[in-house]
Formats: structure tokens, sequence, C-alpha cells
């Protein structure tokens, strides 16, 4: 069988939630909500529904929570250990949805991690993390998940009046980030891949149709 993936949301990081909810805010004139606790990864997040197919992520390490004991020597995901609070909230990542994620894991040309087993508010989801909890090509490649029981976040969130209509994926190596892409059964219009000089940090820049009109996150 062939795999199948889609952009399934996109990820702000910040060293803390309601710092992330700010920076979003402050851009879209929409505040993230709702959201709720990763015991597993001692995180919390926020949540912004972006149409029909996609949402957004705030997500910051929770103060309150410690690293599951199974995880202990690990890091957390979407390089979140290596803020600091001078750090600014950030588009850092994203991540695709699969319809098969051990055929994406196997397949795909670049190591993207572990997969690990999560859970929230009684919906279950398989994601590949890094054990490192970096960001493979410098957040250029998504991280990948398979929802199971209980339904998908997004299914969860009320229509704000807000719209994806692109992700660019920025990379000086852009031939690579393709080739994983294709490797990975990754098929969505909305997502486009931009080649950056040589030796240029990679940047995702996400194009939002809002209430108050077209705002984009990641350009500044």
């Amino acid at each position: 069988m062939t795999t199948r993936c889609r952009l399934d949301h996109i990820a702000i990081t910040a060293p803390d939630l309601d710092r992330g909810v700010a920076y979003v805010s402050d851009i879209l004139g929409v505040a993230p909500a709702g959201g709720g606790e990763h015991p597993l990864m001692a995180t919390h997040n926020r949540l912004l529904r972006l149409g029909d197919a996609a949402y957004l992520e705030v997500i910051a390490p929770n103060p309150a929570m410690a690293m599951a004991s199974s995880l202990a020597a690990r890091r957390r995901w979407f390089e979140l250990d290596e803020q600091t609070p001078a750090t600014l909230p950030r588009l850092a990542a994203w991540v695709a949805s699969s319809d098969d994620l051990r055929a994406a894991t196997a397949g795909a040309s670049e190591p993207l991690g572990e997969i690990e087993q999560l859970t929230r508010d009684g919906m279950r989801w398989e994601m590949i993390v890094p054990r490192d909890g970096g960001l493979v090509l410098g957040g250029a490649a998504p991280l990948v998940i398979q929802w199971g029981s209980g339904g998908r976040t997004l299914t969860r969130l009320a229509d704000t009046g807000c719209r994806l209509r692109r992700l660019e994926l920025r990379h000086p190596d852009a031939p690579r980030v393709e080739a994983l892409l294709r490797s990975i059964g990754f098929d969505d219009d909305r997502v486009v891949v931009a080649a950056l000089p040589a030796g240029a940090r990679p940047r995702l820049v996400a194009d939002i149709d809002t209430p108050g009109g077209p705002r984009q996150l990641g350009a500044d």
C-alpha cells in the first residue's frame, strides 16, 4: 500500500505558553485557546483552527510537570529544551498526518526519530519524534503523526474565521527537503519548498487569511 501524508498542523514554540499565545494573537488578531497537557513530554499547548484541514498549535514546556520517567534521559520535542527565557516565540515546526506511520518511518529518506504513543483528553495518537528533541532539517522536515481512537484535535476546535493558505518550507538544500516529502508519501498543495542561499538558516512561513485580512507567521 502506498503511504499518504498531508499537512496536519503548524507549531509555534515558546519558552512560556502565555508569550506564545500573545505572539500569535498580535499577528493574527485571534487568540489560540483550549488545548491541554502532554504528560509524556511535560508540555502544554493552546490551539487555533485554520480551516477544515489544519490548525495551529502553540506549545511550551509545562513548569508544573516533569518528563515521564520512561523519557527521563531524553529531550522534549520541538527543541523546547534548547530555549531560554529570552527566546522569542516562533513558527518552528509542522506536523504531517500519515495513514501508515510505520511505512512512512521505514521509507523516509532522513532519520525522523522513534514512534511514541501519546494521549490527551481521550484522544490517542502515534508520532515520530527525534530522540534528541531536535527538528530534522532545521524544521523543514515534518514530525509525522497518525491519529488513532478518540478523533483528531481539529474536529474539537471552533471555527474562528482563520484559514491556512500556504506553508512555505525555506531551506538551503531544497532538493533534499523535496526528496524527504516524496519518500513519506506527502501530497498537499498547501505546502511548498523554497530555496535559500547556502548556509542560511531554514525557516517556515505560513500565509493565513484572518477576519482582519491576510497575515504571515514566520516572516519576521
